[in-house]
């Protein structure tokens, strides 16, 4: 075929004028030219190749990347959009539960201590009780069996303990006259005290060897699932939770103490906990035991923990740390409706290598990657560090208008990682542990703390109006905690203590349930300590006579003593 020939008068008509409607070849190679583009980005070279083809952006900007870019990532099984162009939209499906205390909870709660009784139980109680009454009849000559209120004082003492911040300080210390507190002298005496410390148990010491073998939380089994069962039931986390370690400080003989140096207490138990982010409440714990021996070291196990810890909860957002991260763990919780976002560590093989160079990138710059359902950020806040987050909730490359101009990802993670750490401080500033040598006592003492901070989450939500405004709420809320637990203690005592003021306090609560000893005719006012004038044995007693003012115990004590009676 011929090609055709144009006179000088044509061209330039067709210079000057071009034809509006593009002709056939044009068609033909703008198609040819499509299909070369989509091909390049199908067949991107992979991670570590030589190829130039693709710009480099490793001095990028605030994420600012071409359209038509794509990396792969370093195990090769992920393609990652430098665009968010195919990501499908966020849409948080919800719960349709009310955030705060389940009805269950608020219909039990009239008042301080019904709040406190939802987590440490009747049914708990009584099997510490009976374990502890167990161990004393096998260990203490002429042990005299406890009962309910004398455990429930225990615990009493113990979180007043805390309230005065007395964890560091001798047992001793707190029942002296001069730098004690009255209440604990008016409710116990000090070697009461110091033989429930040593005889309390939670299990049959006999049969722990056997049951020990498949089971290393033996020792504390039983009250541990009745104890935990009771977290998820009283409480309905918001929109934001939060997975992270707990460290309870020991450092005597246990087959599963960890060494976690960035922690302040460095050795001790480590816990799994699920918070939520609002309110710190704890709405679930685990222990980690470690693994069996000759067992292999477990893989992905930050993946099995969060699964573990969220079973039961949808329409939320997870917030983890580097430990917990992943693209498939983030993938789980997406058929769970549940997103997550967190930071990732360096060396995951699904992270691209774009996004990992440091070298000639901007100060304070981002950079950007995305599947339809994964958002990866990494941001440069300092020369030479490179900080990368993965999320499942953020479907934009949004950075926020501040001066540090840092991704919306990241202020969301800073406003949700410290679920834990946040109920983790609340506890240690009145925590009611005491020194010991046993690991199952320290771990009761995280369960007393744990259960008294849930319980003040969940009463200052049903009461909002309780004590409002005054910084010191928690403390208040310890404090007539404490007394109600110790109060049914002080009022049935028979042997009044000898300070003057533990002295009042036992007989202002004997006045307050009706008790005998406390009538009119006890003499409140007296503070002189005598022999009686009627024993033979001459006990020392406070009590007088009120016709004679003679000192009588309470075997001649009545409206007068028994040599005045006619």
């Amino acid at each position: 075929m011929m090609k055709r020939h144009y006179s000088t008068k044509e061209a330039l008509e067709m210079i000057v004028e071009p034809d509006p409607e593009p002709v056939e070849h044009n068609d033909l190679t703008s198609e040819s030219d499509t299909d070369t583009a989509e091909e390049d980005e199908e067949y991107l070279p992979a991670a570590g190749s030589s190829s130039t083809s693709s710009p480099d952006l490793s001095d990028g900007g605030e994420g600012e990347t071409p359209p038509d870019l794509s990396w792969r990532s370093k195990n090769g099984e992920i393609q990652w959009a430098a665009t968010h162009s195919e990501t499908l939209q966020f849409n948080p499906s919800g719960t349709g539960i009310t955030h705060g205390p389940t009805r269950y909870a608020v219909a039990r709660v009239g008042e301080v201590i019904d709040s406190f009784d939802l987590f440490l139980t009747p049914e708990v109680t009584k099997r510490v009780l009976d374990y502890t009454n167990l161990h004393g009849r096998r260990t203490v000559p002429d042990w005299k069996d406890l009962d309910a209120t004398t455990v429930r004082a225990y615990f009493g003492l113990l979180l007043l303990a805390g309230v005065y911040r007395s964890r560091g300080e001798a047992t001793r210390s707190l029942w002296n006259e001069q730098t004690g507190r009255h209440i604990f002298r008016a409710t116990m005496s000090v070697k009461m005290f110091g033989l429930i410390s040593r005889i309390l148990r939670f299990d049959d010491r006999l049969s722990k060897p056997r049951r020990r073998g498949a089971d290393k939380l033996a020792a504390v089994r039983e009250i541990w699932d009745l104890w935990t069962a009771r977290l998820p039931l009283m409480f309905n986390p918001g929109v934001d939770i939060c997975v992270d370690e707990q460290l309870v400080p020991y450092r005597g003989r246990c087959e599963f103490r960890q060494y976690m140096p960035m922690k302040p207490a460095r050795y001790g138990l480590k816990m799994w906990v699920t918070c939520d982010v609002q309110t710190s409440y704890a709405w679930r714990v685990s222990v980690y035991t470690g693994r069996e021996a000759g067992a292999p070291a477990e893989r992905n196990q930050g993946r099995r923990v969060v699964l573990e810890m969220t079973e039961g909860l949808r329409g939320v957002t997870v917030t983890c740390d580097n430990f917990f991260s992943s693209f498939g763990l983030a993938e789980e919780l997406l058929r769970r409706k549940i997103a997550m976002v967190g930071t990732m560590r360096k060396s995951r093989p699904e992270l691209p290598p774009e996004l990992l160079r440091v070298r000639r990138r901007e100060v304070l710059s981002s950079i950007f990657a995305f599947t339809q359902t994964h958002t990866l950020v990494s941001y440069i806040p300092k020369r030479g560090k490179n900080v990368v987050l993965l999320s499942t909730k953020h479907r934009a490359p949004e950075i926020s208008g501040e001066k540090k101009r840092k991704p919306q990802i990241i202020l969301d993670y800073n406003c949700c990682k410290g679920g834990v750490d946040t109920m983790d401080e609340m506890i240690s500033t009145y925590s009611c542990r005491r020194r010991t040598r046993r690991w199952p006592l320290a771990l009761f003492f995280n369960m007393l703390d744990i259960s008294a901070l849930n319980a003040y989450i969940v009463w200052t939500a049903i009461d909002p109006a309780w004590h409002r405004g005054k910084s010191h709420r928690r403390r208040l809320f310890l404090e007539e905690l404490g007394r109600k637990l110790v109060n049914p203690q002080m009022a049935r005592r028979e042997r009044l203590p000898l300070t003057p003021g533990a002295l009042s306090l036992v007989l202002e609560a004997q006045a307050g349930t009706g008790n005998p000893t406390s009538t009119s005719t006890t003499p409140t006012t007296l503070r002189v300590r005598r022999q009686c004038a009627v024993c033979p044995t001459r006990r020392v007693v406070f009590c007088t006579c009120k016709i004679c003012k003679k000192h009588v115990c309470k075997e001649h004590y009545g409206t007068v003593c028994s040599s005045c009676l006619p």
